[in-house]
Order: structure tokens, then C-alpha cells, then sequence
């Protein structure tokens, strides 16, 4: 298994019991092929962790927005947490990277595949969890999430952004933008990507994020709102 100190400094939190961390990074299909009862995988964490961050978010949900009603709290929380946000969110960790396999899913790229990266993020906020209570939790989500959920209160998710973007580009220019890695800034544990979008050569946006598709997300949003301001 990769070096987990690492994987520790990306998400900002040290455990006290690395076991409850190396649990959350066994997927079924390798525990299925190894058939040795010593090594548990981590679906019984992900229906901890499903619950668990359904809760944290909820609570910043409230903290973030005291005048929403139920029912807007409800949108907030399905657009925020979900698979492609959670994906999203592991792929910041590197977290593919760390998961044992089992020989199947290694040969069709598992490790890439948004399903099973969103599976072991959940399982991972459940070690957190039970390694750390609440408040560790609550501090490792409200650092990761707090920026999705301003973004999905602003209307969109970061997909949305980026193929709304692309269709208003090939129907306006017949064209593709393409998304420039302009820099990585910061700690190796906790690292700040500058991405720059370009349309026939010309800047159109530029963002900032914790992974380079977080940044071009916010570059996406950002060319958005230049072309509307034009129209």
C-alpha cells in the first residue's frame, strides 16, 4: 500500500489508529479475491460515512444559510453531496492512488471510476469519524465543502459550468475551449491549482481550486459570466 503518512497530509487529518484508515481503502472486489477473514473492506464504513456527512453538511448548510427553508436546504445538500461531487473530492487526495483492488477492477481502471471513488470517500469520512469523533469530522468536511457548497448555491455545479461553457463555444465559434495548468501553489499535502481557459487563444477565465478540476470549474463559471456580460 502506498505511503499513508502521505495520503494523511492531503486530507488534514492524523489518525490516532491507521487501521480504521487502511480499512477504509479496501474495496469489496480485493477482500472478495484474498478470502481472508482478517481483511475487512469498507462497505460498512461508506453506510456510516453516507449518514455522517449528510449530517455535517447539513449542519454548515444551516450555519451558511440561517434564512434558507427546508426545503432549499434539501436542494443545497442532494447538488452538494453527491457522486460526482464526492468523486471530485477524492481524486483531490489522490485517493485512487491508495485503494487496494481486486484484479477486475484493476484491469477496467477502477481506480478512476467515479462510483468506486466516492464509495471510499464516504468510507474514509466514517475512519474519520470513529478515529476522531464529531469535531474531527466536522473540521476535515467543513475545510473540503465549504467551497463546493458556495458553488452550488451560486446555481451550478462545476460540470454544468464546463459543458454549458463548451455549448455556448461550439455553437458561437464552432470551436472547443481547452483548459491551460497555468501553476500548483502551496504545501504537497494541501495544494491551491491555476488553471486558465482558453478559446482560440484568448484567456476567458481563470480559476483556482484545490485539484485541477475544481479550477476549471471556477474558470468555467468565471468565462460564463464574461459572455453573458457581453450579451
Amino acid at each position: 500500500m502506498e505511503d499513508l503518512n502521505r495520503l494523511q497530509e492531503k486530507i488534514g487529518y492524523r489518525f490516532r489508529d491507521v487501521r480504521r484508515l487502511e480499512r477504509a481503502l479496501v474495496h469489496p472486489s480485493f477482500a472478495h479475491e484474498r478470502q481472508d477473514p482478517e481483511i475487512q473492506d469498507y462497505e460498512r464504513f461508506e453506510f456510516l460515512g453516507d449518514a455522517a456527512l449528510d449530517l455535517v453538511v447539513s449542519h454548515l448548510l444551516l450555519e451558511t444559510y440561517p434564512d434558507a427553508s427546508e426545503g432549499e436546504l434539501s436542494r443545497l445538500r442532494a447538488a452538494t453531496v453527491n457522486e460526482p461531487s464526492l468523486a471530485e473530492v477524492a481524486r483531490s487526495f489522490d485517493l485512487g492512488r491508495f485503494l487496494l483492488l481486486g484484479k477486475g477492477e484493476e484491469g477496467t481502471q477502477g481506480r478512476e471510476k467515479d462510483s468506486i471513488l466516492a464509495d471510499a470517500c464516504e468510507a474514509l469520512f466514517a475512519a474519520i469519524y470513529l478515529d476522531g469523533g464529531f469535531e474531527a469530522l466536522f473540521a476535515v468536511v467543513k475545510r473540503i465543502f465549504t467551497p463546493l457548497i458556495e458553488a452550488t448555491n451560486r446555481g451550478k455545479s462545476y460540470r454544468d459550468y464546463k459543458s454549458k461553457f463548451q455549448e455556448y463555444v461550439q455553437k458561437t465559434w464552432k470551436v472547443v475551449p481547452s483548459y491551460q495548468l497555468i501553476g500548483k501553489y502551496g504545501p504537497p499535502h494541501d495544494p491551491i491549482f491555476e488553471v486558465h481557459l482558453l478559446v482560440r487563444g484568448e484567456v476567458y477565465g481563470k480559476g483556482l481550486g484545490r485539484s485541477k478540476k475544481l479550477a476549471e470549474q471556477e474558470a468555467a463559471r468565471q468565462a460564463l459570466e464574461e459572455v453573458e456580460t457581453l450579451q
